[in-house]
Formats: structure tokens, C-alpha cells, sequence
């Protein structure tokens, strides 16, 4: 059977196999686990170590295939967006439509194009399932073993030819396939990931603390944004790109032809009061199809808020900051972010200490380039 042909001819970039033994993932996952990494992220727990049995996740299943699809739009504008504190900065998988439906729908025609050619040769329908990061699924350990790519010390997927600017997705299949040899890790001493992280989220190669993550702060994290992360979020309002931007295999990472991964207009280069100036209305109608969609609006406006509050000083702000707390479309949780940004403004135009120590020793570290801890 040709499936890496007709997975490319779905749309995917590359295609692996592998057998569903993960015995040795059990133990670094249950100390990641065990180290509380997973912050709020109660899913991650609940199914215990069915995430790495893919046998019992799906009942028979003896191999995974596992495809990327290439995300990387055009025109994405990292310096532009990261370099300019009054501009929004969105991680560019989440610019375009939402990934999931898109990918498990090419993932079931694949495996029905696997069935359709047994039943032409006269043998039983296979039993299959697709799944893209919307069950307890180890995906990139599956990858990996499936030749995909290597696991980076930031813990992404990273392929030599195409860095890490890539979706993953899955069919459980309960077929005696051949499988693929995994590549070796090409990282080798670079630890340029781990020194970029703002918040040391990255705190050994291959480890990572969610909860200090800026991606799980502004899309995992229901409630308020600790204080001591709110500077160093900088002006990214979801997501974070730090540790793929300074990656060096992601020097050649192609561009996606998928144009549902382009960004759309309204989320190009976008100014944060602009966003921020979105009703609930216009923030369902504008984020219609997209990632983003699932934080909400008001989690939407306690991640502006705080962009703003470490924007330059500006009359602007603090008078949209002020007209925003007193709409109906905030709640205790946005105006503590709201209140949090007027008083760093304020900070910043008086020159006043009035911030909690805690914030000024952030801001000073973030300032004069210091460890983070420091």
C-alpha cells in the first residue's frame, strides 16, 4: 500500500510509522506529572498512563501513523510584532483556522483510503481512529519513534528539513505495518531554546514547567496571571514563539501551502488597543474558525491588558485601561490585570515605586538583562 503517498496527497508533509511501545515515556511522564509541571492542565493526569498505551486508548491498535502538516505562514512578522511593544504578538500557529477538524478529517480519509484498498483485495476493514491533540495521546514521542523528527530540549518535534513550524496528528490502526527507524537528535550542545524562554520555563533540556510557560499562562491558564510572569509576557497576547524563533534548524523551515494556516487580516500586525477595544461580539465574529477563540473574550482582555501595561507610557492606554474597567463585559479577574497595567503605567509616567516589590524586582531584572530569578 502506498500511505505516505496518499498521506502526501492529503496534504501532509511526511508520513511515519511506529509500533505503540512507549514503556520507556512512562516514568519521565509521571515525574513531570508528579512535579505538578502540568499546572492547571487536569487532562493531562486523568486518563493516568493510557496516554502512553495507545492499546488502550484504542483497543487493538498495533500501530500509529503519525503526519505533519507544515504551518508556517507567509508574512509572518516575528521581528516586527515582538520588536514593537504597541503591536500584538499572536504565535503563528494560531493566526489561520483552527488545525484540529482540518487535520482529523485527512487523517479519516487516509484511513479510509487503507480500508477501501483492502476490501479490493479481498481482506477485512482495518480498525482505525485519527486523533490530533484532543485525547490522551503522546504525539511527539509517537513521532519521533515514527521518524518524523527528534524531541528538542525546548520538548518540541524537530525535523532537519522543516524545524519545528509543524502539526501533528495520528491514526491508531490496528494493522501489521512495517515501521519506521527513528532519526538521531541533531541538537547536539545547542542550548539556545533554554536561554531564550522569558520565564525559564525550560527548567532542564527536555523539561518543562508548564505553569511558567508564557503559552500555557495566556491560553491554559483560567484564572489570573501571576504577577511575577506579567513582565516578562512582554507584548505576547498568545502564545509564545521564543524557543523556535532562536532554533537554528528552523533557518530553512518552509513556508505552508495550506492557505486556512495564513493569517488573517485582522490578527496581521494588529495594535493592542485595537484588540483591545473588541466587544464580546466582535471578538467571536473576528476569531470565528480560530484557536483563539477557545479563551473567551475576557481572558482575551486580562492577556491585553497586561501587554499594555508593559507598553511605553501612553495617555492612550491608561484611558482605554480606565473605559474598559468600567464596561460590563469584564469581570474581578480582568480588572485585576486592568488595574495591574494602569499602575505599571503610571509607574512609567511618574517614575512612582508604588508597585508591588515583587513587580519592581521583575522589571528591574527584565531592564538591566539579569537572570530571572535573580
Amino acid at each position: 500500500m502506498q500511505i505516505k503517498q496518499w498521506g502526501r496527497e492529503l496534504g501532509f508533509a511526511q508520513v511515519g510509522i511506529c509500533d505503540t511501545d512507549l514503556t520507556a515515556q512512562e516514568p519521565q511522564l509521571q515525574q513531570w506529572l508528579d512535579e505538578g509541571y502540568h499546572g492547571e492542565m487536569g487532562y493531562m493526569e486523568s486518563h493516568g498512563m493510557m496516554r502512553a498505551r495507545p492499546g488502550e486508548l484504542h483497543p487493538g491498535t498495533i500501530r500509529v501513523i503519525s503526519a505533519r502538516m507544515d504551518y508556517l505562514p507567509p508574512k509572518a512578522g516575528f521581528a516586527t510584532n515582538l520588536s514593537d511593544p504597541n503591536l500584538a504578538y499572536i504565535s503563528r500557529y494560531a493566526g489561520g483556522r483552527d488545525y484540529h477538524k482540518m487535520i482529523r478529517n485527512r487523517l479519516k480519509k487516509l484511513g479510509q483510503m487503507i480500508e477501501a484498498e483492502l476490501v479490493k483485495l479481498g481482506a477485512s476493514k482495518p480498525g482505525f481512529r485519527p486523533f490530533v491533540d484532543s485525547a490522551p495521546v503522546l504525539e511527539r514521542p509517537l513521532a519521533d519513534k515514527a521518524g518524523l523528527g527528534w524531541t528538542g530540549k525546548h520538548s518540541l518535534l524537530l525535523n532537519q528539513d522543516a524545524g519545528s513550524w509543524f502539526f501533528l496528528g495520528e491514526l491508531f490502526i490496528d494493522l501489521p505495518l512495517p515501521v519506521d527507524i527513528p532519526v538521531s537528535e541533531g541538537c547536539n550542545t545547542c542550548v539556545a531554546c533554554i536561554k531564550s524562554c522569558p520565564t525559564n520555563a525550560i527548567v532542564e533540556p527536555y523539561i518543562v514547567d508548564g505553569r511558567r510557560c508564557i503559552s500555557y499562562l495566556t491560553i491554559e491558564l483560567q484564572e489570573a496571571i501571576p504577577e511575577e510572569f506579567r513582565p516578562l509576557i512582554g507584548n505576547r497576547i498568545y502564545g509564545c514563539d521564543d524557543c523556535q524563533l532562536v532554533c537554528p534548524v528552523n533557518a530553512g523551515a518552509p513556508l505552508t501551502d495550506e492557505s486556512d494556516f495564513h493569517t488573517r487580516e485582522p490578527l496581521q500586525q494588529p495594535e493592542l488597543l485595537e484588540l483591545f477595544n473588541w466587544s464580546e461580539s466582535q471578538f467571536l465574529k473576528l476569531t470565528e474558525g480560530s484557536p483563539i477563540r477557545r479563551i473567551g473574550h475576557k481572558r482575551w482582555l486580562r492577556n491585553i491588558a497586561i501587554a499594555l501595561g508593559n507598553a511605553p507610557w501612553s495617555e492612550a492606554i491608561i484611558t482605554a485601561l480606565k473605559e474598559r474597567r468600567e464596561s460590563d463585559e469584564v469581570d474581578e479577574m480582568v480588572i485585576e490585570h486592568i488595574d495591574w497595567a494602569i499602575e505599571v503605567q503610571q509607574m512609567k509616567d511618574a517614575g512612582s515605586d508604588r508597585l508591588s516589590r515583587k513587580t519592581q524586582r521583575v522589571i528591574r531584572s527584565v531592564e538591566k538583562g539579569l537572570p530571572r530569578d535573580a
